[in-house]
C-alpha cells in the first residue's frame, strides 16, 4: 500500500577540513524525509521539527567518494548511519577551488539496495584547505555566540521553541557577527582567507538548518562541526572531555603552525573549556572571546574565572563592536 511506502534514501556530506596530504570527510547515510527548511507554517514547522531528530538512518552500507581526479576512496556507515573516513594523499590543494574548497562526490555502493535514490545517487561534499597565507584560525560556537537561542533560558523553552517554531531564514544572528568574522576571515592584509570553523554542540540533525541560517546571514564559509544526537542527550562521563573540546584540539592537530582564536559564549561551559585548551596549548591560542549573555549568577562565575587571568587576552563581549575594536587593536584585522 502507498501509506507504507518507504522514503528514498539520500547522504549528507557534512562540510570538512583538511591539508594538502589529509582527506578527511564525514556525513550520514538516511531516508529522504523531504524536510523544508523553508516553511513558515505552524504546522510543518512542528512537523520538520520531528523529521530532523526522528532520523531513519542507513546503517553499514557502503559509501563511495570520488574525487575531482577520477580517484575513489571506500567507507561504510556505522549503527547510527555516520561515516567518517580520512585518507593520505598527495595534492589535494590542486583539486581545490580558488578558496580552498576542495568538491566531491558521494554516492551508494552497494549494488544490492532496491531502495530508490534520489539525485541519481550523486551528492555533493567538499572539505576546506586554509590557505597559506592564512594568519591564523577561528573556531567559533554557534549558539548564543552569532545565533540567539536561549541556552540559558529557565528550563531552556526559548530554545525548544526556536528550534520547533522558527525556521532558519526567519532566525536572526547576533547584531554585528557576520561583519566581525568578515574582518577575522579576512584578516589583517584583508587578503588572508583565515579559516571560519563552527563548533557547536548541537546535533548533527540540525546541520541543514544552522548551514541555512549562515548561509542566509552571509556569515564566512566554513566547516560546521557537531555531535551526534546519541552523545546529545546522553549524560557525559566526568573524565571524558566535552566533543567541542575534542572538535578544537584535532583543530590544533591538523594545523601544527595555525595559531587560533577561540570565540563563544559565557552562558554554558565555553569559558572552561578555552581556558584548558589555552593552558595545553599556550602558543596556540592568540585570544578568546566571550559573548555576554543576559544570566547575573553565570556571568558573576565567568568573571571570576578571568579575574587573574594572563594566559591569552581574554575579551568579555557586550557588542560586536568591542570586539572589533579589540581585534584590530591586536593586529588580527585591518
Amino acid at each position: 500500500m502507498a501509506w507504507f511506502k518507504k522514503d528514498p534514501l539520500q547522504i549528507i556530506a557534512f562540510q570538512s577540513y583538511g591539508t594538502n596530504e589529509h582527506f578527511y570527510a564525514r556525513g550520514r547515510a538516511l531516508e529522504d524525509e523531504s524536510i523544508d527548511l523553508e516553511s513558515q507554517n505552524i504546522l510543518h514547522l512542528a512537523v520538520n521539527a520531528w523529521k530532523r531528530f526522528e532520523t531513519d538512518e542507513i546503517k553499514h552500507v557502503a559509501i563511495k567518494i570520488k574525487l575531482p581526479n577520477n580517484r575513489f576512496i571506500k567507507a561504510t556507515t556505522d549503527d547510527e548511519g555516520y561515516f567518517r573516513v580520512e585518507e593520505s594523499l598527495e595534492n589535494l590543494r590542486a583539486l581545490s577551488n580558488e578558496e580552498g574548497w576542495v568538491p566531491f562526490e558521494l554516492s551508494y555502493d552497494d549494488v544490492t539496495i532496491e531502495r530508490t535514490i534520489i539525485n541519481n545517487n550523486r551528492f555533493p561534499g567538499e572539505l576546506l584547505i586554509p590557505s597559506d597565507d592564512a594568519q591564523f584560525g577561528v573556531a567559533s560556537d554557534i549558539d548564543d555566540t552569532i545565533l540567539h537561542t536561549g541556552v540559558v533560558s529557565t528550563l531552556k523553552w526559548r530554545v525548544i521553541y526556536n528550534s520547533i517554531f522558527k525556521n532558519a531564514k526567519s532566525r536572526l544572528p547576533l547584531d554585528g557577527a557576520a561583519a566581525f568574522y568578515h574582518l577575522l576571515h579576512r584578516g589583517v592584509s584583508g587578503e588572508n582567507a583565515n579559516p571560519i570553523f563552527y563548533v557547536s554542540h548541537s546535533p548533527w540533525n540540525l546541520y541543514r538548518y544552522l548551514e541555512l541560517f549562515l548561509k542566509q546571514n552571509r556569515f564566512p564559509k566554513g566547516p560546521i562541526l557537531l555531535r551526534s544526537l546519541g552523545s546529545f542527550l546522553q549524560r557525559k562521563n566526568k573524565d571524558e572531555k566535552p566533543q567541542k573540546q575534542k572538535e578544537i584540539i584535532n583543530l590544533l592537530k591538523t594545523y601544527p603552525k595555525l595559531p587560533f582564536i577561540l570565540i563563544g559564549d559565557s552562558g554554558e561551559h565555553d569559558a572552561d573549556i578555552y581556558i584548558e585548551i589555552a593552558e595545553n596549548h599556550p602558543d596556540r591560542i592568540l585570544a578568546i572571546y566571550l559573548r555576554s549573555v543576559k544570566h547575573k549568577k553565570k556571568m558573576l562565575r565567568v568573571s571570576g574565572l578571568f579575574k587573574d587571568y594572563e594566559q591569552v587576552p581574554v575579551l568579555l563581549v557586550e557588542s560586536s563592536h568591542e570586539a572589533i575594536e579589540h581585534a584590530r587593536e591586536n593586529g588580527f584585522i585591518k
